[in-house]
Order: structure tokens, then C-alpha cells, then sequence
């Protein structure tokens, strides 16, 4: 039979030092329960750190579990069996791997945050959950050390011994644990912090991703009447909760839109991540969305935050939305209705507070009646409706987003700002514009680079259905028709006509006829003079 009095820890003070030299948690549990399992006095020594509810459905003590959503997981495991020599207690599995908080002697530790010390156990006990183990074992002694840092308890350190414990081993068992739970505080508050900054870092980089990318209007601009009602339906629904659905041709400034709800909403100062769902790789959507943990798939080197997370407490935008494919929207559709989601790996559920604007320029009403786009995730979508208009319904917006975009596209390639000439705007608002403002953009940034002393000059690829005005093909001739010199000069005539007459008669300076047809006065006066064309009069 061994001593009564044995010592419990063996050379405990070499036991601390160690400890303040082990930077990692969980190379420090472990270390204090291999040291305390080495003495030959005790059976088992076990630490539990309290976590979210895991594993519930295969745990033993679910039906004495308040809520399923806390507990006590079993990290740290060691002792000697004298009635199974070749057990391995080092295991963090089996029956008392998880204890719910407040149920049977550890849980109550770690509800009340008051240790149990038993120095020599006799007769019986109801709170032995095992009392042929006790037994068989012959453990005399037990002590359970809530782990506390800051009055919150952590975990909790039990102790069972073959002999009985001294009130010097107590004590020496409560400052190891007060040590225990000191490094544990400091890495739960490094972890927070570690992961507050990653999170700031990957917002920062998908901010900075947008600033770079963002559309080169960077407010809206114009005030024909679309617009405004465009704008109307912002002022609406902005300062609400509700998913918005952006609809429009490409290139009609669906970010933008998207930019200017979540600036008036009360989310404007977290963060609006951008997701475009047609550069999703379709074995990398679960991830991109919903984050990965290290090792859940071949490349998961670390943790990866989602989307969806990213954008907690902020707007989540889903570009071009259609493109997700049909048998990963119901994934996507949970988290929309239940605010909930799980890592790629992970079993753990998280809840998010994310605001959807989704866009595209893809008929989804009727893609979910084919069958080809959900129709619950589209009714989810749905709620608020916003279509733009293309810029050929807008064209009165042309001459400020013109300017507007000129200026942009200036300061971007490092020049001075050319002034538009009412030549410039007429000819930007005979064109259809298929590619929208993306295609105004362009255009406006390849006549700045080539344009000389200051004067632009716009490339227009034409479209069939809309031919410049100021072409013989735009005449009611048919395009394989050929004109006779008599009629290509009254063509030219009668422009002119029409240029003074808009001018009011006037030839030369700012809004002169010369000006508006983009040519030199001299070159007007000449053609004037050929064709017999007088300021005010149409003869």
C-alpha cells in the first residue's frame, strides 16, 4: 500500500519553470499532466477546456446537457492503470470526453468556479461516476482545479491519486492551475487578436481589390428621368435589411449601385465584399463562400476566412449571380435563410449577419421557370428589384458622364483634361453604346491617349442598327447604294445648313457651327462659299 502522504507532484517548482518556457497551450497542458502523471501516487490527471457543443450526437451525456451549446472537451490525458497496465490514458476519447458545464464533478467545477479536493475518499459518494473504477484503482484522493483568468473559468484540472493528498499538494495543484489558466488567457487574447488582424488584412485586401477595380465613375452621375428613378429606388431601400436584385445590360454600373446602397445603409462602416461569381472556380465555390480549415482538401495550407464571413455586420455583393452553378445554390440558399454556416472541415456552425445585393445580367425569372436557376434561391434574390437602363435610353446623360469620366481618365494617365467640343458630344450620342458606360470609358481613355494638341477623336465601331448620322449610309438610301457626286455635295450642304441653323447663324468660337462639325472656321467659310450656304438662310 503506498504512503498516505506521497508527494503528489514531484518536483513542482521545476514544473513551473518549465511551463514559463512553453510558449505553445498545448505543449503546456500536456507537460503538467505527463509531470503529475509521473509521480507513482496518482492514477489519472486530466485537463478539460470549456468550448462550444461539438460531437453531441454521439455524446454519452447529451441527455444531461442543458442546451448543447458549451461544454468541457477533454485536451490533456495521462496516468497508469495497475488493473490494465497496457491502457493507454493518454487518449482524449471515450466516455468522459465531453462533461456538460454544471453536470457531475467536473461540469459543477467548471459552473461554479469552485475547486473539489477530497483528501482521503470514504465510504460512498454519489458524484463517483465510476465507483468500481475508484475501486479497482484504489484512488484515496481526488482534486479538481477550476482554471480560472479574470473570473471566467477556462477549464478545469482533476487530479485522481492512490494515496491521500496533503493540503501542500492543494496548494501546489492551485498554483499550477492558476498558471495553467494564465496561459491560456494570454493565448485565447492572442488568438483574438491574431484573428481580428487577419480578418482586417484580407477586408483591407478585398477593399483595396474593389478601389483598384472599381468602376471609373466613382458617384452616379446624370439626371435624365431613368435615373432618377433608379436613384429613388436607393433612397428606398438602402436604410433597410433587404436583399437587393440589380438587373441590366453589362457595363451599366451594377457595382456602383451596389456601392451606393451599402453607403446610405446603416452598414456603411463595415465592409462591402465583392464576390463575382463567374470567376469562382466550381471546386473552390464552398471555400471562396463559406472558408476552409487547414488540411480540408489538398492546397488548404491554413484557415481561410470566407465571404461570408469577411462581410459579417457588412454587405455581401454576388456578382453576375446567374453564373453559380445549380447544385451549389442550395448551399448558398441555407445561409441566406438561417444566417448560419460551417467551414469547409469544420463542424462547427457559425452565424453571420450579412446584407445580399446580388446582380446580373441574365434573365433569372426566366431561368428558374426553365428550371435552370433555382427558384427559391431567385425569389430570395428578388426582394427589392433594380433595373438600370442601358445608355442608349440615357443619352441626355451622356455629356456629364462624358466629362465626369474624361477627367477620371485623365488623372489615371497622367494628362490634362481635354475639353469635349459639342462636335465630340454629338457624335458620343449618335452611337448606340452596346458595351454601356464600360464602352463610353474606353473610348473616351483611347482618344485621350491618342489624341494631339489637345483635340479628340473618338473610334466608333458603329453597329449595323445605328449608323452615324453624319454618313451617306445613314441617308434613306439602301448601304449598297452609290450616291453621284451632285448628291454627295448637296448631303454636304445641307449639313452645314443644319449646323448654323443650331448655331444660330454663328460660324466660328465656342458653339460655332465649325465647332460642332469639327472642323476649322476657314474650312467652313470655304465650303460655305462652294455650296452658296449663308449664315441665316436655308437657300
Amino acid at each position: 500500500m503506498l504512503e498516505h502522504h506521497s508527494p503528489l507532484i514531484e518536483n513542482p517548482r521545476c514544473l513551473l519553470l518549465e511551463l514559463a518556457q512553453r510558449h505553445d497551450v498545448g505543449d503546456a497542458l500536456r507537460l503538467i499532466v505527463d509531470r503529475i502523471a509521473a509521480s507513482k501516487s496518482v492514477a489519472l490527471t486530466r485537463i478539460w477546456l470549456r468550448r462550444p457543443g461539438l460531437g453531441c450526437e454521439t455524446c454519452r451525456m447529451r441527455p444531461e446537457c442543458p442546451d448543447q451549446s458549451e461544454c468541457l472537451h477533454l485536451v490533456a490525458s495521462a496516468g497508469r492503470s495497475v488493473v490494465e497496465p497496457e491502457r493507454d490514458l493518454t487518449k482524449t476519447q471515450g466516455d468522459f470526453q465531453r462533461f456538460p458545464i454544471g453536470v457531475r464533478k467536473v461540469g459543477k467545477i467548471a459552473a461554479s468556479g469552485t475547486p473539489l479536493e477530497v483528501q482521503a475518499i470514504e465510504g460512498e459518494h454519489s458524484w463517483i461516476a465510476e465507483p468500481a473504477w475508484f475501486e479497482a484503482e484504489g484512488i484515496r484522493g481526488f482534486g479538481g482545479q477550476p482554471l480560472m483568468h479574470r473570473d471566467k473559468v477556462l477549464g478545469v484540472l482533476a487530479v485522481f491519486s492512490r494515496s491521500t493528498i496533503s493540503e501542500e499538494d492543494f496548494d501546489w495543484l492551485r498554483t499550477i492551475a492558476d498558471h495553467a489558466a494564465a496561459s491560456l488567457g494570454n493565448a485565447m487574447a492572442w488568438e483574438e487578436i491574431e484573428s481580428l488582424r487577419k480578418r482586417l488584412e484580407m477586408e483591407n485586401e478585398y477593399l483595396q481589390e474593389q478601389f483598384r477595380e472599381e468602376h471609373a465613375f466613382g458617384e452616379i452621375v446624370g439626371k435624365s428621368a431613368s435615373l432618377r428613378k433608379v436613384t429613388e429606388q436607393i433612397d428606398l431601400v438602402a436604410p433597410t435589411q433587404s436583399t437587393v436584385l440589380i438587373t441590366g445590360q453589362s457595363g451599366t454600373g451594377k457595382e456602383l449601385v451596389a456601392r451606393e446602397i451599402h453607403r446610405r445603409s446603416a452598414r456603411a462602416d463595415r465592409p462591402l465584399i465583392k464576390v463575382n461569381c463567374a470567376a469562382i472556380p466550381r471546386e473552390l465555390y464552398d471555400s471562396e463562400f463559406f472558408g476552409h480549415v487547414k488540411g480540408s482538401f489538398t492546397g488548404a495550407m491554413r484557415d481561410r476566412v470566407g465571404r461570408f464571413e469577411l462581410a459579417d455586420g457588412g454587405t455581401l455583393f454576388l456578382d453576375e449571380v446567374g453564373e453559380i452553378p445549380l447544385d451549389l445554390q442550395s448551399k448558398l440558399l441555407r445561409v441566406l435563410q438561417e444566417g448560419e454556416l460551417e467551414r469547409v472541415g469544420e463542424e462547427k456552425t457559425r452565424d453571420v449577419d450579412v446584407r445580399i445585393i446580388a446582380a446580373t445580367n441574365r434573365d433569372l425569372k426566366a431561368e428558374s421557370e426553365a428550371g435552370s436557376f433555382r427558384s427559391d434561391l431567385y425569389y430570395r434574390f428578388s426582394v427589392f428589384p433594380i433595373e438600370l437602363p442601358p445608355l442608349s435610353q440615357r443619352t441626355e446623360d451622356i455629356p456629364l458622364l462624358a466629362e465626369h469620366l474624361l477627367k477620371a481618365v485623365a488623372r489615371r494617365v497622367g494628362r490634362e483634361s481635354p475639353r469635349l467640343t459639342k462636335a465630340n458630344i454629338a457624335q458620343l450620342q449618335r452611337h448606340s453604346w452596346p458595351g454601356n458606360i464600360r464602352e463610353l470609358q474606353h473610348v473616351l481613355e483611347r482618344a485621350l491617349i491618342t489624341s494631339r494638341s489637345g483635340r479628340l477623336s473618338f473610334d466608333l465601331q458603329h453597329d449595323a442598327n445605328n449608323p452615324p448620322t453624319d454618313s451617306p449610309a445613314s441617308s434613306s438610301r439602301h448601304d449598297d447604294n452609290v450616291m453621284t457626286e451632285q448628291e454627295v455635295r448637296a448631303l454636304e450642304a445641307d449639313n452645314i445648313r443644319r449646323a448654323l441653323k443650331k448655331c444660330n447663324g454663328k460660324v466660328s468660337g465656342d458653339n460655332g457651327a465649325a465647332q460642332l462639325l469639327g472642323i476649322k472656321p476657314t474650312t467652313l467659310a470655304s465650303r460655305m462659299k462652294k455650296f452658296n450656304v449663308r449664315r441665316n438662310s436655308e437657300s
